[in-house]
Parts: C-alpha cells; structure tokens; sequence
C-alpha cells in the first residue's frame, strides 16, 4: 500500500512540475489580423475567470485542478466526490498554505457540502465557468440549474480498433498505453475491437497476454467471450474508469465503425493499422471528437 500511495504521489509531483515548466500560457497572442491600415486585431490567451468544479471522488483530481487553475490565472471553487473529503481537505490545505501572499490562499476555495451547490449555481455574477466532471445525469442536473456557462463532459466509453494489417508490437504498446497509462481519464480505451483475422496469426493472443500482464481485468462480447473464455460483459456502454475492458472481435473496418457508432460516446477513438486506405475509412465515418492514427508513414 505504501509503494502505491509513493507511485501515486511521485506521478502528481512530475505532472505539477511540468506545469510549473511550461511556457507562461498567459498574454500569448495567439493571432493577430490586420484588418485594414494600421488598425490590428489580436488574439491573445487571457484567464476565463473564476471556475466552479465539481469532480469525481478521485484525490489525485483536486491536485490536476488546482495546479492548472493556478497555471492559467484563474479563480477557483473544488467541490469533490465525498468519499474523498478529507484526502481532498488536506490537499487543499498543502496547496493553500504555499499560495504566495500576493496572489492570497482565498484563490482556491474548498466546497464540502453538496447542499452548498444550489446557492453557487445562482452566482452567475461571480462565478463564470462550471465544469461538472462525471456522467450525464450530472452534466444534465447542472444545466438544467444555473445561468452560468457550463462546460459538460461526455461519456468516455473510448474504443481502440486493432486492423488486420496493424504491426502487432506496435499495437501491444498502443493499447497498454491507451489503458493503463491512466485508467480513471475520460479518453482511456474502454473497448478493444479486434480484426477477425487476428486469431488465427497470433495478434488476438499477443494483444490479451499484453493486457493481462498489466493486471488488465477482460470482460468480451458475444464473440470474444465465447473464443477467449473471458465474462461476457453486461453492456458494451460501460465506462470502466479502471484497468478493466471489454473486447470483442469484429469483422473488418466497417464493423468496428458500426459498433463505435451505437455503443461509442463520439469521444476518442483510435485506429492501428498500416493500411492508409483503411486509415482513411476510418478518419472519415467514425463518429469521434478526436481520433488517432499509427500509421507509420502518418506519425
């Protein structure tokens, strides 16, 4: 439990110190457009305010707000998950007390009290962003609450499709990768969908020894559960949020893009395959807001 609690630390410390690193994100001019002589319009970076959000129960959360609230200049208001109030009250509590005196400890507030969001959602004179983190139902509630600007946040039932043509080690890394480097992330892989034809070459296995040797928890669909001896999973809409997966077998591109299209959220979807014309089937049909390829000839 303690190497757990040093590793968990240890990775919120590298992700502050390359905040901390990073180019001043403020007072950058983005753009600037002469719009007729000697008369300028620019773009410039700027902070947006004061945010109000409203997060899961997850500590390591709280630390990923503050630092990039304080990064960017804006105000803050956390209200966590309450089976994390206390680590979320000592987290705060280190945060506030090394705020130096000119910016004021007052920068970042501390909700603990869900009776206490009604009267923050009325504040649209003070507060100017709400950023609900969690599932739609809350997004929904919030939206439905307030006049303020909310900034909602979808499912994140995220799918890597594994193509007959994919170079299997370069897969094996992608999807370690996409669901162990941060399992709790909205955009990790939720559902692996694999090539029909990679059962028989050896890719399925190579891909599931991989996962599993990772601690990866399997749960498949009709097909994959059946060829693989794994628990059928309840619901191919089901965010895990953990180092579990689902996986299933499909039969080429255009059944991966059929079932990313009735159990997918339109979040993040990748594609592994070294074939541009099935690459480029996929970037044009697959319902996504984000999309990634590993062609070699692409990356």
């Amino acid at each position: 439990m303690s190497a757990m609690i040093s590793h968990f630390i240890s990775s919120l410390v590298r992700s502050v110190r390359m905040l901390a690193d990073m180019e001043e994100p403020i007072g950058q001019i983005l753009k600037r457009t002469e719009l007729a002589d000697k008369l300028i319009l620019e773009k410039i970076s700027c902070p947006l305010g004061v945010l109000l959000v409203i997060f899961e129960s997850r500590p390591d959360a709280l630390v990923q707000i503050a630092a990039l609230a304080i990064r960017s200049g804006n105000g803050l208001l956390l209200k966590g998950g309450k089976e994390a109030r206390r680590s979320n009250a000592v987290l705060h509590k280190v945060i506030t007390s090394v705020m130096p005196e000119t910016v004021s400890d007052k920068l970042i507030g501390l909700v603990t009290s869900r009776e206490e969001i009604p009267d923050l959602l009325k504040l649209d004179d003070v507060i100017d962003l709400v950023v609900p983190r969690g599932s739609n139902k809350l997004v929904s509630q919030i939206k439905e609450s307030t006049k303020i600007p909310v900034l909602g946040h979808s499912d994140g039932i995220c799918h890597v499709y594994v193509d007959k043509s994919a170079d299997i080690n370069m897969a094996k890394q992608i999807v370690r990768d996409a669901k162990t480097d941060y399992p709790a992330a909205c955009n990790a892989m939720e559902t692996l969908l694999v090539h029909k034809d990679l059962i028989n070459n050896g890719g399925l296995d190579e891909l599931v020894f991989e996962l599993r040797r990772e601690g990866v928890q399997l749960y498949g669909g009709p097909t994959a559960s059946a060829l693989l001896h794994i628990v059928e999973t309840s619901s191919f809409h089901h965010e895990y949020s953990s180092l579990a997966c689902t996986v299933e077998i499909v039969d080429d591109v255009y059944a991966a893009i059929d079932h990313i299209h009735q159990h997918g959220s339109a979040h993040t979807e990748c594609i592994v395959t070294e074939d541009c014309k099935v690459a480029e089937t996929f970037l044009r049909q697959v319902d996504r807001h984000a999309y990634i390829f590993s062609l070699r000839n692409v990356i």
